[in-house]
């Protein structure tokens, strides 16, 4: 199809060589046979609506016609909203971003459309049409830019939240991007955003910016909380996607696990009571849920800053938990094996108790929908080096060097580039250890994954 034809001549074409008479393509396309004649003729401009069936009809795939109709409607003539809007529509359901973006370019010279296309991508976000969204929250902030305007901020938080993947790298220039934006969003979205923003921070290990966080966090609850209080009995529609008092308790667990890995477990297990310490006169069913949820979680991080404190008896009562609580089982069994590997323990029996999901995680398949992705990823890479390190020092070299290749796999996938030089490290203490078989099963595949990383830590590669 050459770039000047147009929809209304390939219509024509299509009716001519078929040899169909207009009446018989109406029929089988659903398209009023006067309709059809005035597109042709170019006296009526075709919508959206007929454009699919007309495609249909033609027995061509849906969306076919979409960049030229594009181009016809919307960049060589004035756009209409009207028709814009079920363009981009479609456009995103049938995932055809190079038609959008070709179209907001053109009109977004006339900012009138600028409110219009943010709503769109608010709607686009909740059916899930992630990547459509995110071009029209691009295109709104990018139109202004040069605004203090509390949309150009709510634009670039959405940009940050649909940036978030497996890239530590992506994620850490999201956040930096994102971060001066947060003073323009209402005060309740603050909320969801410092709450996001820290929980990117603790995907990339962050520490003193995550404690940073929390502490901003709990100062921004508690002027809401006063705000509030003077504003008792007016109607206040709540922004936020939490009830209030959740931040403030996520702030103290956010401050918990900064001393946590800090290996300051005295005073993680001191912060852990904190975010049980709800003052609620009459909690709704929601606040229940929430109540519920922190209890539990203190309930286990209890558990484990006594274990991370070298008591051992903790050890049961805390595999027990894990084990009913399949939202905590990848993170106990990480910082069981810190706990191992700290202190020196014996902790077979729990590999034995968890088995099958060992193998689970090893062969990749673990739900993923109780962890935010970049947290997900950085502990999957964290068990199986804490791992590699336990089957080493115990001279289990075939076990401890196919944990230590899934590490690295992991870290390589993630960018983590501090994990693949402990890992060059690692093998590099216990090659010598291990038998001629486990060295030639291992050896090629371990150089070709990181070869390229050994100089960071100062292991040559011709060395691997």
């Amino acid at each position: 199809m050459e770039p000047t034809t147009t929809i209304r001549s390939y219509i024509e074409d299509y009716i001519r060589k078929q040899g169909y008479t207009l009446q018989y393509f109406a029929d089988i396309s659903g398209v009023n046979a006067g309709t059809l004649s005035a597109i042709i003729k170019g006296t009526r401009p075709i919508a959206m609506a007929q454009l699919d069936l007309i495609t249909q009809g033609m027995k061509l795939e849906e969306g076919y016609f979409y960049e030229i109709y594009g181009a016809e409607c919307f960049v060589e003539s004035a756009p209409h909203w009207r028709r814009l809007e079920p363009f981009l529509q479609r456009c995103a359901e049938l995932d055809k971003l190079e038609c959008i973006h070709k179209v907001i370019q053109e009109v977004t010279d006339d900012r009138s459309y600028i409110s219009e296309l943010f709503e769109m991508a608010e709607g686009m976000l909740e059916r899930g049409q992630t990547k459509a969204a995110r071009m029209l929250y691009e295109c709104v902030a990018e139109c202004e830019k040069y605004q203090h305007s509390e949309r150009l901020a709510l634009c670039q938080y959405r940009i940050f939240t649909l940036s978030l993947g497996q890239d530590q790298h992506e994620n850490l220039r999201a956040a930096v991007h994102f971060e001066p934006y947060i003073n323009r969003l209402d005060e309740e979205r603050q909320l969801d955003a410092i709450r996001e923003l820290a929980n990117t921070y603790s995907g990339l290990c962050y520490w003193d910016k995550v404690f940073q966080l929390a502490g901003e966090l709990e100062q921004r609850v508690e002027f809401l909380e006063q705000y509030k209080k003077k504003k008792r009995g007016l109607d206040q529609q709540r922004t936020s996607k939490h009830p209030l008092f959740t931040y403030k308790s996520y702030a103290y667990l956010l401050m918990s696990n900064v001393w946590g890995e800090r290996r300051d477990y005295q005073k993680a297990l001191d912060q852990t009571a904190q975010y049980t310490n709800f003052e609620i006169e009459k909690p709704t069913s929601e606040d229940l849920i929430f109540i519920k949820r922190f209890q539990g979680w203190a309930e286990v991080n209890t558990y484990l800053y006594k274990l991370m404190l070298g008591d051992y008896d903790a050890l049961n009562t805390y595999l027990d938990f894990i084990e009913d609580n399949d939202n905590e089982t990848l993170l106990g069994l990480v910082k069981i094996m810190e706990a191992a590997n700290l202190y020196n323990l014996n902790v077979d029996h729990a590999l034995r108790r968890f088995n099958l999901y060992i193998n689970m995680l090893f062969e990749d398949h673990y739900d993923e929908s109780s962890y935010i992705t970049q947290i997900k990823d950085d502990r999957y890479t964290k068990f199986w080096a804490e791992l590699a390190f336990y089957q080493l020092s115990k001279e289990r070299y075939e076990e401890g060097f196919r944990s230590l290749l899934t590490c690295l796999t992991s870290a390589h996938k993630i960018k983590d580039d501090s994990t693949i030089i402990y890992c060059v490290g690692l093998f590099e203490e216990y090659r010598a250890q291990a038998t001629e078989s486990v060295m030639l099963k291992y050896k090629s595949i371990i150089k070709e994954v990181y070869g390229r990383y050994a100089k960071k830590s100062n292991v040559s590669s011709n060395a691997l």
